[in-house]
């Protein structure tokens, strides 16, 4: 039997979110109600709009503050479950701090006022699983960022957005699991996590132009769109890996529902990329997309690929959660029918 089915009601933290839209979007058509939280009513005004034909199914509260103490009191209230999304990606100083506190405030107000729910789904990070390796690595559930977690005490304000980003995305799934650990005889529900790898895909959040782009999507886009942004990168190198992000939503929603799921730890990734491998799959779109720039070319003729520097295990997201992960060509055709769409 499922943890949560249809028409249960599920929080999602960061409703106006790349990912979290996505997850809505994904809980509502399979028939769930959904409470969204947005920091102010401008937020809000979006995903309402993009979700108007669900009525009822979906309402917005604002929690203007996520690091502020029972900033979700109100908002767990008479939810079965919660997917807590909301975190900074690149976009200020204190994105350790809010990360963390926002994390472990929210399952503190499911502790105490969350009566009603079953499971909480955390959306942690591939990048709370790496370290700086010298050879091809294989990096699973059991593997931690330490090394970023030092760095970042080491260097403080000091320290670069990306190793701010993975010190936020190690401390704040330490602490949720510290959390659950330390109150394991008073909680009601059980938490799982997520650690989806680089995420790219069609956007539904509220986008402008390209600049507006979530950190993630606007590197697919200047990499393997904008021509002039792609000469200057490189191309050839496979480091990580990747994933679509209708597929994270997929992972949210099983992940909400499989019993086995519960106290796991999962990698949601679609397997390695470079971008010339995503550069030669737009360019092998038929009919060929109607951008307004001309698409980059890269280097066709560069060779066969290196093993990936940081590659992610994800036999358990198949195996728990059966996930089917998009191809690249499918989910490079589908960003590049949104761009056209959008007339960029």
């Amino acid at each position: 039997m499922s943890v949560i089915q249809p028409p249960s009601k599920v929080l999602v933290s960061g409703a106006n979110g790349y990912i979290a839209m996505w997850v809505i979007r994904n809980l509502l058509e399979h028939g769930y109600s959904v409470r969204g939280t947005v920091c102010s009513v401008r937020e809000g005004e979006h995903v309402k709009k993009y979700f108007a034909g669900y009525g009822a199914k979906l309402d917005i509260v604002i929690v203007e503050d996520i690091t502020k103490r029972g900033a979700f009191d109100e908002a767990v209230k008479g939810v079965d479950a919660v997917a807590h999304i909301a975190s900074p990606v690149y976009s200020c100083a204190d994105m350790v701090q809010i990360a963390v506190k926002g994390t472990a405030g929210i399952l503190r107000s499911a502790l105490q006022f969350g009566k009603t729910i079953k499971r909480i789904v955390y959306t942690s990070s591939a990048a709370a699983m790496l370290r700086e390796v010298n050879q091809p690595t294989i990096f699973t559930e059991k593997d931690w960022n330490f090394q970023v977690v030092e760095l970042f005490m080491k260097q403080g304000e000091h320290a670069s957005d990306m190793t701010k980003y993975r010190a936020s995305k190690t401390l704040a799934e330490q602490g949720a699991w510290s959390l659950v650990k330390e109150h394991q005889h008073e909680i009601s529900w059980d938490l799982t996590v997520l650690n989806p790898a680089y995420v790219f895909g069609p956007a539904i959040q509220e986008v402008t132009d390209p600049t507006s782009l979530n950190f993630s999507a606007r590197m697919f886009y200047d990499h393997v769109a904008d021509s002039a942004k792609a000469a200057k990168q490189s191309l050839s190198i496979p480091n990580f890996t990747w994933v679509d992000v209708r597929d994270v939503a997929e992972a949210h929603r099983r992940a909400l529902e499989i019993p086995e799921a519960g106290s796991e730890r999962i990698i949601i990734s679609a397997g390695p990329w470079r971008w010339q491998d995503f550069i030669d799959t737009a360019n092998s779109l038929d009919p060929p997309p109607q951008l307004s720039k001309p698409l980059p070319m890269g280097n066709p003729d560069i060779g066969s690929r290196p093993p990936c520097m940081n590659d992610f295990d994800n036999t358990k997201s198949q195996r728990i959660l059966d996930v089917k992960y998009r191809s690249m060509a499918e989910m490079t055709w589908d960003t590049f029918a949104d761009y056209e769409a959008r007339g960029w």
